[in-house]
């Protein structure tokens, strides 16, 4: 968002590395202040295939700020999901909170529910030891097998990092296609049953969960 001048300072654009101070500095997204603390809000979204993680696309592709209208406020993604995976997805306008679930140095887990096709089982204990993906080491994934098909099967593939389509390019080098990908749980707090699409309120109890240092997800 800096980088694309999004962001403002005193009604100057921010740049990278520079500091402000919310309560003496008028600090501005697209425009619009930063909320108060007191009105921040946290929500998670069952985001489906097919929306972009973004809060605006100037190619008219369909993003997560029309699922969330009626957040209250304008809320913006914590990490991503990309365009043809789904799952949970949470958001807030609490930069704070973002930055402490969304960087490694907070060592969230994420678990996610990958459909594949290939040699699942045999590829299972590729997927756990470190990898070298595209120049970049990668750590291990904690991987459970949860069906095998004469395709492929269903895998539990659990990280703590989170680069740009990791579990995809993981399963690439351990000879894996993936069909479908859906991220089920950040830092111990699961996406249950919510619909498709949908999105609530965090509770107090899950708040707590996900911003503690070093929580595991169930």
């Amino acid at each position: 968002m800096i980088l694309d001048g999004r962001i403002t300072v005193n009604g100057r654009t921010a740049e990278l590395g520079q500091r402000a101070d919310a309560r003496r500095d008028a600090i501005a997204v697209d425009g619009a202040p930063l909320p108060d603390e007191a009105g921040s809000v946290y929500i998670m979204l069952n985001k489906p295939r097919g929306y972009i993680t973004t809060m605006d696309d100037d190619r008219g592709r369909r993003t997560v700020a029309s699922l969330v209208r009626g957040a209250g406020a304008r809320v913006y993604p914590v990490g991503r999901l990309d365009m043809d995976s789904e799952g949970l997805l949470l958001m807030t306008n609490d930069g704070d909170f973002a930055l402490r679930v969304a960087h490694p140095s907070g060592m969230k887990e994420k678990v996610y529910h990958a459909e594949v096709r290939g040699d699942a089982r045999a590829a299972a204990d590729v997927l756990t030891r470190p990898m070298d993906i595209e120049g970049r080491s990668v750590t291990a994934a904690r991987v459970e097998t949860l069906c095998v098909t004469a395709s492929g099967g269903l895998l539990a593939i659990t990280i703590r990092e989170g680069r740009n389509r990791q579990i995809r390019r993981m399963c690439r080098e351990a000879g894996l296609y993936v069909v479908s990908l859906k991220r089920v749980a950040v830092g111990g707090v699961e996406l249950g049953e919510l619909p498709s699409g949908k999105w609530r309120r965090l509770t107090d109890e899950e708040l707590r969960r996900i911003d503690s240092p070093g929580v595991k997800a169930e």
